[in-house]
C-alpha cells in the first residue's frame, strides 16, 4: 500500500504540470464603455492572479478554469478559460451603493490604530520590474470596540525608484473561521507616490464617509500600477512591529505576520 501511495504522490504533480496554459487578453469596461483601472483579474483557489492596468487592459496566463475579475465599486464578473484568447471584454457592473447611514450621539476624536513600535533599519520593499507580480498586500489590524468614522489614513513611504507608481489603501473586515476577508469599500482609495530618496509622509483623507461597526478590520497597502523598466525599482517602507498580514501577489493568500508598514487610522469613534 505504501508503495501504491508513493506512486500517486509522484503522479499527481507530473500530471498538474501537464496542465495546458493559456494566454488571456482583454480589455475592462463599465457598462458606459468607460475603461476600469486596477481590477484584480485571476483565480483564488489557485492563487494566480493579476492587476489591470490604467486604460482596464491586462494579460495573464492560467490552466483552464474561471477567470473573476473583483473591484470594490463593481460587481463581480467572470470568464470561462478554455483556450488562449486576444481580444476578450468583460464588461463590469457597478454596484448600488447603501444609502449613507448617521448616527447621532457624542463622538470623540481618537486613534483607531496607531504605527507600533519601529524595528530599526528594517524595510519593506515593494517592487517593480518587467513581469513583476503586482498586488502584493502589507497592513496592520485593527479593532474598532464602538463605531468608528475614518477621518485620516496615515503611512510614510521611506524611499521611492518607482515612476507612475499608483498605491492603493483597502479595507478589509475580518471575520468567520477560517477567516474571511471583505472590502467594505465602495469606491477605490488611489495614492500617487513621487519618486524621491527622501522620506514621504502621506495623510488620506477618503472622500466618502467610512463607518466601520465594531469588529476587526485589515488596512492594507496595495502597489497597483508603475512605469515596467528593465531594472528593478523599489518603494520601500519602514517596518513596525504590530500584528498584520502580508499578501505576495493579487489573489494568493493572505498569511499572517508580527509586522506592519507603520499604517496609522484615526477619526471618530460614537459613544
Amino acid at each position: 500500500m505504501r508503495n501504491y501511495l508513493l506512486l500517486a504522490l509522484l503522479i499527481l504533480p507530473l500530471c498538474s504540470a501537464a496542465q495546458d496554459m493559456f494566454t488571456i487578453k482583454g480589455r475592462i469596461i463599465n457598462e458606459r464603455g468607460e475603461a476600469v483601472e486596477y481590477v484584480q483579474v485571476g483565480v483564488p483557489k489557485l492563487q494566480i492572479g493579476t492587476i489591470s492596468d490604467a486604460y482596464g487592459r491586462f494579460e495573464i496566463n492560467l490552466p483552464a478554469d474561471t477567470l473573476q475579475f473583483h473591484h470594490v465599486s463593481y460587481e463581480t464578473a467572470f470568464y470561462s478559460v478554455t483556450r488562449p484568447a486576444e481580444d476578450v471584454l468583460i464588461v463590469m457592473k457597478e454596484q448600488e451603493l447603501q444609502p449613507a447611514v448617521f448616527i447621532g450621539g457624542d463622538t470623540r476624536e481618537k486613534y483607531l490604530l496607531r504605527a507600533g513600535t519601529r524595528i530599526p533599519g528594517a524595510v519593506g520593499d515593494f517592487n517593480c520590474t518587467a513581469g513583476a507580480v503586482r498586488g502584493g498586500e502589507m497592513g496592520a489590524v485593527a479593532t474598532a470596540r464602538k463605531p468608528f468614522l475614518i477621518k485620516d489614513i496615515i503611512f510614510s513611504v521611506k524611499s521611492n525608484s518607482i515612476p507612475g507608481c499608483v498605491a492603493s489603501v483597502n479595507i478589509y473586515r475580518i471575520e468567520g473561521n477560517p477567516e474571511e476577508f471583505i472590502n467594505i469599500l465602495h469606491r477605490p482609495i488611489y495614492v500617487s507616490i513621487p519618486v524621491s530618496d527622501d522620506n514621504q509622509d502621506f495623510d488620506i483623507e477618503p472622500e466618502d464617509n467610512i463607518l466601520l461597526e465594531p469588529g476587526c478590520y485589515f488596512i492594507s497597502f496595495d502597489l497597483v500600477d508603475c512605469d515596467n523598466g528593465p531594472d528593478a525599482m523599489h518603494l520601500l517602507t519602514p517596518l513596525y512591529f504590530k500584528d498584520s498580514y502580508q499578501r505576495l501577489g493579487t489573489m494568493g493568500k493572505l498569511i499572517r505576520i508580527p509586522v506592519n508598514i507603520g499604517i496609522a487610522v484615526k477619526g471618530l469613534e460614537y459613544r
